[in-house]
């Protein structure tokens, strides 16, 4: 079982750690929210779909929903025209000194954005079916239990800090250059995954 439980710890986090647009989100209200509580909302909008991805993937019932040609071409184009929204609204975003570079989201917008960006990511959706679901078929009883928790507690606390890491960022000083610099890099990235999924699903 602790076996079980560091697999999916480890797995959990090389996942999660690469620059992603639910990533983003969750640090880029940290730091424009006045304080923690106030980024609350994303932080458990995107660890609860994270959680509903994780159990379905272990359960088998993604794996199932994805052999469905029609609901998996929904899914992907979905997905892909939302992160090329995503990618054009970073590019487009302000500076801090001319308001924000990003929007102050009230806590109803949070949850409405972070589950979107939760959920409509088909490269999130595909990678927590095909890495999770598929590492936990070798485990069984007990130890797919522990497996789950620790893919799902990592999550948790991850965005956790995230929030917390952009609260100490945007009290600092002349932080809006850099998150701005931040918000293109971010991007070009997003635009990328878009354009990656694009090819590999029309090939």
């Amino acid at each position: 079982m602790v076996a079980a439980f560091i697999h999916g710890l480890v797995l959990a986090l090389g996942l999660i750690l690469p620059l992603g647009v639910q990533n983003l989100f969750v640090f880029q209200q940290g730091v424009v929210q006045p304080r923690f509580v106030s980024v609350l909302p994303a932080i458990l909008a995107a660890a609860l779909c994270d959680t509903l991805l994780i159990l379905l993937s272990v359960s088998g019932a993604a794996a199932v929903l994805v052999h469905f040609a029609v609901l998996k071409n929904i899914l992907m184009t979905a997905g892909i025209l939302f992160l090329f929204y995503m990618g054009y609204a970073n590019w487009h975003a302000r500076s801090l000194a001319a308001d924000a570079a990003v929007p102050v989201f009230s806590p109803r917008q949070q949850i409405v954005f972070a589950t979107s960006v939760s959920l409509l990511n088909p490269a999130a959706f595909l990678d927590i079916i095909g890495v999770i679901g598929t590492s936990s078929l070798q485990y069984e009883a007990q130890a797919k239990l522990m497996f789950t928790v620790a893919t799902i507690l990592v999550s948790w606390l991850w965005f956790c800090g995230l929030g917390l890491l952009g609260g100490y960022l945007g009290s600092l000083q002349n932080v809006s250059d850099k998150l701005q610099t931040v918000n293109k890099i971010a991007s070009l990235f997003i635009w990328g995954t878009a354009f990656y999924l694009g090819m590999k699903f029309l090939v």
